[in-house]
């Protein structure tokens, strides 16, 4: 599985688990159940991220660094991070 299928079946997990959560609050379920859930669904989320992050360094920023576009993969990575940090 290819990196792109993985991040698409993590994606459709996430999905899964935001409907959970949408049918819990209908349902009116506990509401430590849906925070614990919430929580659940950003790990994911923050999980994602990473491995985007990854493999944007790994493939596009090291390609800009080659190409002597140091300027610009710095300020994309301090974006990134500023992104991360909220």
């Amino acid at each position: 599985m290819n990196e792109k299928q993985k991040l698409m079946r993590r994606l459709k997990i996430i999905e899964g688990q935001v409907r959970g959560l949408q049918t819990m609050v209908e349902d009116n379920k506990y509401c430590i159940d849906i925070i614990t859930q919430t929580s659940a669904v950003k790990q994911a989320l923050s999980s994602v991220e990473d491995a985007l992050m990854q493999s944007h360094i790994g493939t596009c920023l090291i390609n800009q660094i080659k190409k002597g576009q140091t300027d610009k993969a710095t300020k994309e990575i301090l974006k990134v991070y500023g992104l991360k940090r909220k």
